[in-house]
């Protein structure tokens, strides 16, 4: 697997050049095509008080700032692309999450920062995203310009996202320096170390060198983000577990912990 295409979400709230950096750095390293996107959407009006300008009106002019905003996102984007690398630019005034999960199937991999889960309408929910896109989602740590990906914590769970998201992962796997493969044993029993041993021989076949890891204790996300710091992982790959609950995403233990977490950039797929 090789990563050609390459979506950058930038976010209409946030500082639009660090995941730009990134974005570039990563269509260089894989020889990919970087498509720059962006969305917001105007908000339903939930009250609004006599003698105010009409729902119309107010719809308006929020939409009118978030068209001036995506305009100057582009303008970001087209500055800092380099002519080396083939780019392609996409916004619509419409969900973020819903825009970037459609768009997503003309990609290989999505970038995007944190998001914000507080308000929908101006940035991607990271967990529909995950789970909705049908593409890896590799979620940058706060306002990273670099991920390096030097040091690649592979957080292992014998099910079929974990085998996905590990096949996904590949291209970065090839190029780190250190790939650890851990899962946390709370089973005390040979299943899990063959598990990991099958995963090693699995990245050996492609030419990457793996050690596993057995880590002892709770299996929740705390504990596996205490690991990856221990390691001085950069990056965490994982699957991500969930499903639809009357139309909200709910999700596992440490699926939650690594989404919220800011510290680590994290790959994940479903």
């Amino acid at each position: 697997m090789a990563y050609k295409s390459i979506i950058v979400n930038l976010a209409i709230d946030a500082a639009p050049a660090p995941i730009v950096q990134v974005g570039i750095e990563l269509a260089k390293r894989f020889g990919a095509h970087i498509v720059g996107l962006a969305a917001a959407d105007v908000p339903p009006l939930v009250a609004t008080g006599e003698g105010m300008v009409s729902e119309g009106e107010i719809m308006q002019i929020q939409r009118t700032e978030i068209e001036k905003r995506l305009a100057e996102l582009r303008a970001v984007f087209e500055r800092m692309v380099p002519v080396s690398v083939t780019s392609e630019w996409a916004q619509s005034v419409c969900s973020p999450t819903r825009f970037l999960s459609v768009m997503a199937r003309a990609a290989d991999l999505i970038v995007t920062g944190c998001g914000d889960g507080d308000n929908v309408f101006r940035a991607v929910d990271i967990g529909s995203l995950t789970l909705g896109a049908g593409r890896p989602v590799l979620i940058t740590a706060g306002n990273m310009e670099h991920i390096r990906a030097k040091t690649v914590l592979v957080a292992w769970k014998d099910t079929r996202e974990a085998r996905r998201a590990v096949a996904d992962a590949l291209p970065f796997l090839e190029k780190a320096s250190d790939v650890v493969v851990a899962t946390i044993d709370t089973s005390r029993n040979e299943t899990s170390r063959d598990s990991l041993d099958d995963v090693a021989v699995f990245l050996d076949h492609h030419g990457i060198k793996a050690r596993t890891e057995l880590i002892a204790g709770k299996a929740d996300g705390d504990r596996l983000l205490s690991f990856a710091r221990s390691i001085h992982a950069d990056l965490i790959v994982s699957g991500a577990y969930g499903h639809s609950r009357l139309r909200e995403w709910a999700f596992g233990g440490v699926t939650r912990t690594l989404i919220e977490e800011s510290g680590i950039s994290r790959f994940m797929s479903h």
